[in-house]
């Protein structure tokens, strides 16, 4: 018994490598997809769970299944268009009213992706616009921006339900990469942290490969996530390379950040 204990705490040691010992207490759940898709270290439900659409997310099954995604030399990669579910769960490990993503990514948007939105990663019960932090590629600009979107109950933020692009509140609260650096050769670190959320001080930043963007501020409204549906959404419509995604119980500052983007390196 004692040398297994010992032999699952080597494993643990080994698969918090690329997370500094610093964030090491803070870290919720460490997925490095080196030995299989499910975490390698969780507060909660490690297990990665794949379903034929969200709507039908409470139907899900653990593992991959039949999402057209494959473990490849360490990451996680999308093969085709992803239009289904593949999520962790985020219960015990989506913190709010403070908390952190990171992962990395390797593709190149404009030769890879499929024309439309692509959201690498949503943090939702619902919809990207109701109570969610998600991170995109846009549709139709050359190169595409990287945006990140940080929104909480739609009915407050947009009581009269105006679509997206016609609403100045949602554009403007957008944090915009004008030309991020994604390449299919090279791998790129995104980190997504929030603070202060349901009240007049929540904000949320957006870094890539350790430079931040202008943050987004007075994310004030509430976020109605149900513990039992919130969920880590993985390559919604996404096709390309995922690796080290890392949840945190607290904010992340510029040296957590650097240090991040340095151990993964």
């Amino acid at each position: 018994m004692r040398f297994l204990l010992m032999l699952l705490a080597i494993a643990a040691a080994l698969g918090a490598a690329s997370v500094p010992e610093s964030l090491r207490s803070n870290l919720t759940l460490h997925a490095t997809f080196d030995k299989g898709a499910d975490a390698d270290t969780a507060r909660g439900d490690r297990h990665i769970y794949h379903a034929p659409d969200y709507k039908q997310q409470a139907a899900a099954k653990p593992g991959i299944g039949d999402v057209d995604a494959a473990l490849e030399k360490g990451a996680l990669r999308f093969r085709s268009k992803n239009t289904r579910a593949l999520f962790f769960k985020g219960d015990r490990h989506v913190a709010l009213p403070a908390g952190a993503i990171s992962f990395w990514l390797r593709v190149d948007p404009q030769k890879e992706l499929a024309p439309g939105f692509t959201d690498p990663i949503q943090i939702t019960d619902k919809a990207y616009n109701d109570s969610g932090i998600w991170v995109d590629f846009t549709k139709d600009d050359v190169p595409r921006k990287f945006r990140l979107g940080v929104f909480g109950v739609l009915k407050t933020w947009n009581p009269k339900n105006l679509p997206s692009d016609k609403n100045p509140d949602f554009m403007q609260r957008l944090v915009v990469v004008e030309n991020p650096p994604f390449t299919s050769d090279k791998w790129t670190h995104i980190v997504v942290t929030w603070s202060g959320l349901q009240s007049p001080g929540g904000s949320a930043s957006l870094f890539v490969n350790g430079k931040v963007a202008p943050p987004a501020k007075k994310i004030a409204e509430a976020f109605e996530w149900d513990p039992a549906r919130v969920a880590i959404r993985l390559g919604v419509n996404f096709i390309g390379l995922m690796d080290e995604l890392a949840t945190f119980d607290r904010a992340l500052n510029e040296k957590d950040v650097a240090a991040l983007y340095k151990a993964g390196q």
